[in-house]
């Protein structure tokens, strides 16, 4: 794991060494710069040691010096592309990078050869004979890699504050992305936070030609709903594609053992996490898997006796650290002001926390993301069924007076607690379905974004990536299409980015068995009948995993991994300066809110928390 940056045109290997240095928590162990003045290509790296620990430094060349590579990530499958590319005549000078292979494939197979790749990744490619620069994203998106072109010059790197060390880079803040940030709590790729910067979304690759100065970027895969005709539940047999799941998902664990360096498992107790410890400790020896977790002194915030049931279960060499959630809430400034966009994620201390913890330990961690996504594990979609016949029956004026009513509910700062669900759902049901997942997760809705903007919501423009989403959805029904849109917008631009920024705060690498490229072809093949049955969340899925995990861990509500925002922002844990203004925003309404929620009328945690962490933001 690593982080990367460069630029082609204007700028000096000054230039290039301050992008690097501004990531060098991506990369610890060493660092690399390569400049070639007289084409004005500029490559850096930042290496977090992990495979080849002797051969694996970057920027890498083939032997003859004709490509170039600067490379974040892991390529899972990097053995057995070595091995074929050995015998079409490739000639490998390093013992078993992952890098090199990246080099030998691109020349081999062009720019499709990505496809051929399972792994998580973010390069850059210097073709000196085209005299152009190939990069490429992963599927979804897990390494980042942001960009721009102003004129002559194209820069790019895993992280804004490198970026921003070139001085052609745009430096203005976007009020479409500040829009999106408060309809989404995350920016989605391709916009970042800046005008005339932006994200190389999952999935994409992108050429920059030297000569014409001409970029180009295209998708090369998409996630896409598929049912299986062979999977209908009229058809097929639970226990045989239960068993396809479980073999299925063990592959992907065992590929992503692959290290040199000491490894572990994030375990929540939570079936995800608990299915990657239990499938990982099959394939260590008995007692020496590591496995992390952290528990708090709130209850309806604590998991840990759930990770203890699991780790006594297996018999992993746990470690878990009780903090008090209170005195971490003094992290959070220093935490954002690491962050390189606002990301209004509210797992994003405990997170950090989980990684910190873990770091002391091990460098590599496997954890549980993208089951929740593949497999509709989230609350709104037991919501859809009777969310679809409530907005076809209930009338608006009717509607009206139920969100009435039911702001009438005392307000609960526990752990998604029921007023919280309820109104919330409420408030999405005030919109046309193409946004209800958007606005049920977001933390202003299109009235609230009219007001703080001071200007009327354009939905279209606004949800624009949530409503693409639920358009190329090809199945009519909407569990698929929720699926859709927390596949492709909320998993790669929230939960992937929000774990990427907190581990590699802390220089640790985070595995994702979940999202292999073969559990991802066998769960969009799935029919969602088989993933939301009977009101039951991962139906399927939690049959696969029946036979691994404690009956407990199976049949236990989701409880989430968050903070008690609500709670703090009661107690004045987080200050307000409501006198100093922002760039586009009304802070009279942001004031409202704010006592509104202080007085217990409305809980605005969400918008309270954004506000908040933007406002930290910018001061950096």
């Amino acid at each position: 794991m690593c982080g990367i940056a460069g630029f082609a045109g204007r700028g000096d290997s000054g230039v290039l060494r301050r992008m690097t240095d501004a990531i060098t928590h991506r990369g610890p162990d060493a660092e690399g710069h390569w400049a070639e003045e007289k084409a004005g290509v500029f490559l850096g790296h930042r290496r977090l040691s992990i495979v080849d620990l002797a051969g694996g430094a970057q920027p890498m060349w083939t032997a003859d010096q004709q490509l170039g590579v600067t490379f974040n990530g892991e390529i899972y499958n990097h053995a057995e592309l070595r091995a074929e590319l050995k015998m079409r005549g490739c000639q490998f000078t390093t013992d078993h990078s992952d890098t090199e292979v990246l080099l030998h494939g691109y020349r081999e197979w062009g720019e499709s050869f990505v496809e051929r790749l399972n792994g998580m990744w973010a390069f850059v490619i210097y073709d000196r004979t085209r005299q152009r620069l190939f990069g490429s994203r992963d599927r979804f998106g897990k390494k980042p890699l942001y960009y721009f072109q102003e004129g002559e010059t194209f820069g790019f790197a895993s992280e804004l504050p490198a970026l921003l060390q070139h001085p052609h880079c745009p430096r203005n803040l976007s009020p479409l992305s500040l829009k999106k940030y408060f309809a989404y709590c995350y920016i989605p790729a391709p916009r970042s936070i800046y005008e005339r910067v932006w994200k190389l979304p999952g999935g994409h690759s992108f050429t920059f030609d030297l000569g014409s100065r001409e970029l180009k970027t295209w998708r090369w895969w998409e996630f896409v709903l598929d049912a299986d005709p062979s999977f209908s539940p009229a058809l097929v047999t639970s226990d045989a594609l239960c068993e396809e799941i479980r073999e299925t998902l063990e592959r992907a664990v065992q590929r992503r053992l692959m290290s040199d360096v000491p490894l572990g498992v994030f375990l929540s107790g939570g079936i995800d996490s608990s299915a990657i410890a239990a499938l990982a400790a099959k394939h260590v020896p008995a007692g020496q898997l590591n496995t992390f977790s952290i528990g708090f002194n709130e209850p309806s915030f604590d998991e840990s006796t759930f990770a203890q049931l699991v780790a006594d279960k297996l018999g992993t060499r746990h470690h878990n650290d009780i903090l008090d959630l209170d005195k971490s809430v003094a992290l959070l400034p220093e935490i954002v002001a690491r962050l390189d966009e606002p990301l209004g994620d509210g797992s994003l201390l405990p997170t950090y926390l989980l990684s910190r913890f873990t770091r002391q330990h091990v460098t590599v961690a496997l954890g549980g993301d993208g089951g929740d996504e593949l497999f509709a594990g989230y609350d709104p979609f037991r919501a859809l069924r009777a969310a679809e016949l409530y907005a076809k029956f209930v009338p608006r004026p009717v509607h009206h007076a139920i969100r009435l009513l039911a702001a009438r509910l005392p307000v609960s700062h526990e752990n998604v607690s029921f007023d919280f669900k309820i109104k919330r759902t409420l408030m999405g049901l005030s919109y046309p379905p193409k946004i209800w997942n958007a606005v049920w997760m977001g933390a202003l809705e299109p009235s609230g974004l009219a007001q703080l903007f001071r200007e009327p919501c354009n939905e279209e423009e606004i949800y624009s990536e949530a409503i693409a989403a639920w358009d190329r959805c090809a199945q009519p029904n909407l569990v698929d299409r929720a699926l859709q849109f927390f596949t492709n917008v909320y998993l790669p631009d929230n939960i992937l980015t929000k774990i990427d920024r907190a581990s590699m705060m802390c220089s640790l690498e985070a595995r994702s068995p979940f999202l292999d490229i073969e559990v991802v072809d066998l769960a969009r093949r799935i029919p969602w009948q088989l993933k939301l049955r009977s009101g039951q969340t991962k139906w399927i899925l939690k049959r696969a995993l029946d036979p691994l995990l404690p009956r407990e861990i199976i049949d236990r509500k989701k409880k989430g991994f968050g903070m008690p925002i609500g709670r703090w922002l009661r107690e004045g844990k987080f200050t307000f300066d409501h006198a100093r203004t922002f760039p586009y925003l009304d802070a009279a309404f942001a004031e409202r809110q704010h006592a509104a929620h202080l007085s217990g009328a409305r809980d605005e945690r969400l918008f309270l928390w954004s506000y908040w962490l933007l406002s930290q933001w910018m001061k950096r």
